[in-house]
């Protein structure tokens, strides 16, 4: 299994300019034996800036450069003349990128908008020259300001996609399956638990040339919160989304215990989860009668809208897209408004850890190479040259 290109987590060691020395420079000039003071001020080092771009949708460019440091600004010099400024290091990162300290898990801001930029680390301000401290009584001031020191901290960057709808569900519920017929995208689908290991976003066509994206995120199981199947890393990215697309196959043995598992999962994450607008899909239907569906109802949750749906026959297709732009239409379901919380590092860096483990645990082409011994192996060839025939 080739490694995913999506990474929604990195931890980097950023690093600020610091600030260029005044100057203590005095003119020396012909005719001029008392020429004065003359020192220019120091440049200010370069900033660490973060900037949205929407053509990045993953922050695998940052997974292997995690040391970012900016320019330091230059001294300053005779004449008057600044030091130069530091050059700044802008960090591009894909929308709805969220900043934590590395430290201390405290939330530092957030990229919404295409061409965002936010200064995530200040650079040092310049030194001022002995110039600025000239006076009646100090006419020849021989000190001048140090530039400000530099500013470093480990950041942590987490990606939370943009997307209208996200999908929730246990494995095999038919996410997947739903995203890859009513859009152009084109997850892996397979029958077996956990197909979808990265979320996949897919653009879903509408009437008269309008269209809404879709987020699929891998399945929920029973004790995600506690660490169980891929845990709740993944919950992060529906926390954007309008509507929230539940999603339970017609052949649940109970459907209403599955759909409380999954509230519960929710509230386990971010209760806040809990406001936005739900709407459960069926799925599978195309197996159910109309008999059996009026039966169905009567075991169905109370308070969300139900629909049947089927992906493989096209069955309750429409009637779900209809309802799904009229949710994304309500003026309640367009503020997507996100009180980010302090996350903990030491739980996040060991979930990651975890995350990657299972990842090689997981590849079918890590074969060690004891199982690739040519001494076990039974065979012969034979090649003829000049000579004849000699085995080997």
């Amino acid at each position: 299994m080739a490694e995913s290109n999506f990474v929604d987590y990195v931890k980097i060691f950023c690093r600020s300019g610091k600030g260029g020395a005044g100057s203590t420079h005095f003119i020396r000039a012909k005719y001029m034996p008392k020429g004065g003071p003359d020192g220019g001020d120091g440049g200010r080092g370069g900033h660490i800036i973060l900037r949205a771009n929407k053509n990045l949708w993953t922050l695998i460019h940052l997974k292997y450069a995690r040391h970012i440091f900016a320019g330091h600004g230059g001294c300053g010099s005779s004449s008057r003349s600044f030091g130069k400024d530091g050059e700044d290091k802008i960090i591009e990162v894909p929308i709805g990128t969220v900043a934590y300290d590395g430290e201390t898990g405290e939330f530092l801001c957030e990229l919404v908008e295409d061409q965002q930029e936010i200064i995530l680390l200040k650079g040092g301000r310049g030194g001022l020259g002995n110039w600025h401290f000239r006076s009646a009584t100090n006419q020849a001031p021989h000190y001048a300001q140090p530039g400000e020191p530099l500013q470093e901290r480990n950041v942590v960057l987490e990606l939370k996609v943009l997307a209208d709808v996200g999908l929730v569900g246990f494995p095999n519920a038919g996410k997947s399956t739903l995203l890859a017929t009513i859009s152009a995208a084109k997850p892996e689908i397979a029958n077996y638990p956990f197909t979808t290991l990265v979320p996949n976003l897919g653009i879903v066509s509408y009437r008269d040339n309008r269209s809404f994206c879709m987020a699929d995120i891998p399945g929920i199981i029973e004790g995600a919160h506690d660490g169980k199947g891929l845990g709740l890393r993944f919950l992060r990215h529906i926390e954007r989304n309008a509507i929230l697309l539940f999603m339970i196959p017609a052949d649940s043995q109970d459907i209403k215990k599955e759909y409380a598992i999954l509230l519960n999962e929710l509230t386990s994450f971010n209760p806040e989860l809990l406001d936005k607008q739900r709407i459960l899909a069926i799925t599978k239907s195309d197996m159910l009668d109309e008999e059996l569906m009026e039966a169905m109802k009567a075991e169905l949750p109370e308070g969300v809208k139900t629909i049947f749906i089927s992906s493989v026959s096209g069955f309750g297709i429409m009637e779900l897209k209809d309802a799904l732009w009229e949710e994304i239409n309500k003026e309640e379901n367009r503020v997507m408004t996100i009180s980010h919380r302090a996350i903990e590092i030491r739980k996040v860096e060991k979930n990651e850890e975890e995350n990657e483990e299972d990842e090689e645990e997981l590849d079918p082409w890590a074969i060690e190479e004891e199982e690739l011994s040519f001494d076990e192996l039974d065979w012969e060839e034979e090649v003829e040259d000049k000579k004849g025939k000699r085995k080997y």
